[in-house]
Order: C-alpha cells, then structure tokens, then sequence
C-alpha cells in the first residue's frame, strides 16, 4: 500500500475539535493528518469511523485487509483523515458527492472543518451546483412525498403523510433545506449509514455533526455540491493525490480514471507527467483508498514506456 509522509500514531479518542483545521493558504489543499489507532476487543470499524468523524465507506476503503465487523483487539487501522480539499470557492459549505464529505469553510473563524455524509443513490441522484441553506428547523416533522411513499408502500412499508419528530424520524433532530427544491442537509435516526450512497438525493450527517454545522451557519449560507472523486493538491513542493472510486454513473476503466487525474494534476499544479512518477499515480488511482499519497517528484525529464501505453 502507498501511505502518505505523515502520520500521527493515536490510541486516544480525538478531541472534539479533531476535524477543524486552520484554513491554508490559497496555494495548498492539503488539510489534517492521516492517523494509525489500535483497535479494541469490542470495537468494529464503524464503532471507530464515527467515534473519529469518518464515514464506512471511507474507512473500509483505507483498511481493505481488515474485517469491518470484527478487527480484533490491537489490529492498526488507518483513519483517513487528511483530506484534499474540493477545486472549490472556500467559502460555505462544500460536498464533494463521490467522496461523501462535506467541508465548512468558516470565514470569521478563518478555518475548514470537515464532516462524512452520506448521499443520493444512483436513482435518486443529489444535484451538483451552488446553492443556498433557505430553511433551518429544530426537530423537524417530514412529509414524505409521493414517489417515496409509493417506493415504502411497495416495499410493503407504508409511510404517514407526515413523520412526526422524534425517534422514528429519518431526518434526526436537525434539518437545513437547501434552494434546489426537495432537498435537505439532515441529521439522521441510523447514524450506522452515514458515508454510503443511500439517501433520496438529501445530505445525511451523523447527529452530532450536524449539530454542530446547524449552529454555526445561518440562512443565506451557500452551499457548492461538487463531483470530483480526484483531487490533487501540492503542499511544501510535494505533489499529493486524492482519489475516491467515482459515482457508478461516472465509472470508467482505470486508463480513463489515470487520464482523469492526469488532467486534474495539471489543472490543479501545473505539473506534467514529465514532473512526477507516472507509475506512482497510477497506483494511487487503481488503490483509491481515499487517502492523500505523496506522489514522488521526476528527476529527470523522461516520458516512461506506462505512461506511453496509459495515455494510448
């Protein structure tokens, strides 16, 4: 596996303030660091994804060779939590659909917080665009609309015209509707869900996060839904990529994928494949484990015989 430069070995919880970063300068996308834990008897890797802030499919993708349901006690696992940040206006909120993350660029405070969600499944797709936060409710009732109540009814799982709030409720205790007609960034009462491609098109964050983003953003708030499921940032002169598997509808074979990022690459540093290792790339995106990866500088100027056959 191709790890990141930097890690912080931990066998503590994070503090509440673990996924807030200070905002980097204009230049530099790269955010937070990936961290080694030690897993407990007791613990499952979505016990340990939402106790740090991450999503399941984030961390199942990072931790490949470990059993989700049962790492063992004293098995490392890797959370990703160092991030690229969207090709985005740093300002709101940012959700980049493929990776299932959201960031809230916070201009008073001057930081970039980060938060995992889940989104729309491939038949009730969640809009790309910018947009805006018209709405915000506490204990928000839900008035499921037709289509879905038609899905729940056959399904042999009819549905209320109105969910009143409380337990049972799918938007959880917080709601924020957006300008795009239908949809929500909400809270949830199956927080085990959270970073997977499952909702009707709304944002779905675990209860505690979204909380806190509802405090601190108001109505007016703009909100950007970005599909970039590569990213590429350089940081200290080093060239690190992002790569997420794409949305189903947007699959291609890997040549496709490594031709994407080389684009992305050049859009996002300037660099060429004659300035970094072609190979090195390439690998980052066959893996796409979610994680930043160092991608190692060319000494020399030399176009390899991969890269030749990739770009074909």
């Amino acid at each position: 596996m191709l790890r990141t430069l930097t890690y912080l070995a931990i066998s503590l919880p994070l503090a509440v303030n673990a996924t807030t970063h200070p905002m980097p300068p204009s230049d530099v996308g790269l955010v937070g660091e990936t961290l080694f834990i030690s897993a407990n008897h007791e613990d499952t890797l979505l016990d340990i994804a939402r106790q740090y802030s991450i999503g399941q499919k984030e961390i199942v993708d990072a931790n490949r060779d470990v059993d989700r349901w049962l790492p063992g006690e004293g098995t490392e696992v890797i959370i990703p939590s160092r991030h690229i940040l969207p090709d985005a206006e740093r300002s709101g909120i940012v959700v980049n659909l493929p990776e299932m993350r959201l960031y809230f660029f916070d201009r008073k405070e001057k930081t970039v917080r980060t938060h995992p969600v889940s989104v729309g499944r491939l038949d009730w797709n969640t809009p790309l665009g910018v947009t805006k936060i018209t709405e915000k409710r506490v204990d928000p009732t839900w008035t499921p609309p037709e289509s879905i109540k038609k899905e729940h009814l056959e399904a042999g799982d009819p549905l209320p015209d109105v969910v009143p709030a409380g337990p049972d409720n799918p938007l959880g205790t917080r709601a924020m509707r957006l300008g795009i007609p239908g949809y929500l960034i909400h809270g949830t009462n199956r927080p085990w869900g959270v970073g997977e491609r499952v909702t009707h098109g709304c944002i779905r964050m675990y209860p505690e996060d979204v909380e806190r983003l509802f405090d601190e953003v108001g109505v007016g708030e703009q909100v950007t839904l970005v599909n970039q499921p590569i990213k590429a940032s350089l940081a200290g002169g080093m060239l690190y990529v992002e790569s997420h598997p794409a949305l189903d509808e947007d699959a291609g074979t890997l040549s496709e994928m490594i031709e994407r990022a080389r684009v992305v690459i050049e859009e996002r540093t300037g660099l060429t494949p004659a300035d970094y290792s072609f190979e090195a790339m390439a690998a980052t995106i066959a893996m796409s484990t979610g994680i930043p990866t160092y991608i190692p500088m060319n000494a020399e100027s030399a176009v390899s015989d991969t890269e030749q056959l990739l770009l074909q």
